[in-house]
């Protein structure tokens, strides 16, 4: 009688030590998840679990995610879900607004789902965001990061005309691996957004890569190169991470001898602020990239 075998499903390498979170603690991040319960408000930080949550909160800086929370793309390393979206939600600025009147935030990163299915890609919802924000908390800095808004200048362009401090838009990962990894999007066209946008008077850009995707040293640094050939002012490097088993794997993981490496190399190729490291997500320290 012969034997049989059972194939074994391949085991997933146990994430490094340097990948282990600190639960968030503090005065200030209990007050600011008391007033999140009371009021119910929504932020990109309790939904997307960030690692960051209590260090961000306890400095005052919390992200917010506009025009609904069902993406057009559909993109290999992100969580969002991907679907047909809601109807646009014209009381969403005053409420982003009142949330972080509520919340007394300092610095506050607006987010956004890719919305395709509109003929403005949202931006008069980013417009209008960004202006109900800037009349109900003079005092509170802003940082949007935006899609790339299929490349469209005059979209681009009503960002620029509220003016926020930084305006950010993400490579995520190198040339090569792109069309994997943002099915939807294009390398050239991102880099061209970002490089449009400071020529157009933005006072900061920013972009972040996430590593472990399977790209190489030579690929980040050229990546990082062509950043800074934009003209992009900020750069943030983290640790890709699987959402789910649907998701693109986890190549490897980065060492932080490597993530120092890269931070060292930025600074060598003049960027203003380099965030590298593996926890290092878009808006990780974000209030001090307007000094």
């Amino acid at each position: 009688m012969s034997e049989t075998t059972t194939a074994q499903a391949p085991v997933r390498a146990p994430k490094p030590k340097w990948l282990r979170v600190k639960l968030p603690t503090g005065k200030k991040y209990t007050e600011l998840r008391g007033l999140v319960d009371k009021y119910e408000l929504h932020t990109i930080c309790t939904s997307g679990s960030c690692p960051n949550m209590g260090e961000c909160w306890g400095e005052g800086t919390a992200t917010f995610m506009i025009l609904g929370n069902i993406c057009t793309r559909s993109c290999g390393f992100c969580g969002v879900q991907t679907g047909r979206p809601d109807t646009v939600d014209w009381a969403e600025p005053e409420k982003v607004a009142r949330s972080i009147k509520i919340m007394g935030i300092k610095h506050a990163v607006i987010t956004s789902v890719d919305r395709d299915d509109l003929p403005d890609q949202g931006t008069i919802i980013w417009t209008e965001t960004v202006q109900a924000i800037r009349r109900m908390n003079p005092n509170t800095t802003l940082e949007t990061l935006i899609p790339d808004f299929q490349g469209r200048e005059d979209l681009l362009d009503r960002i620029v005309t509220v003016a926020p401090e930084v305006v950010s838009h993400n490579m995520e990962t190198v040339r090569r691996l792109t069309r994997e990894v943002r099915i939807q999007a294009k390398y050239d066209r991102s880099l061209e957004a970002l490089k449009y946008l400071k020529a157009q008077g933005v006072h900061r850009t920013k972009s972040g890569l996430m590593l472990g995707l399977g790209e190489t040293e030579d690929e980040v640094i050229a990546s990082m190169e062509d950043l800074r050939n934009a003209n992009v002012d900020i750069i943030t490097l983290g640790q890709y991470l699987q959402p789910s088993k649907k998701h693109l794997p986890v190549a490897d993981f980065i060492t932080p001898e490597q993530f120092k490496k890269y931070e060292v190399l930025g600074k060598e190729m003049g960027f203003r602020h380099v965030e590298s490291g593996a926890l290092v997500r878009s808006s990780y320290k974000a209030h001090k990239h307007i000094e």
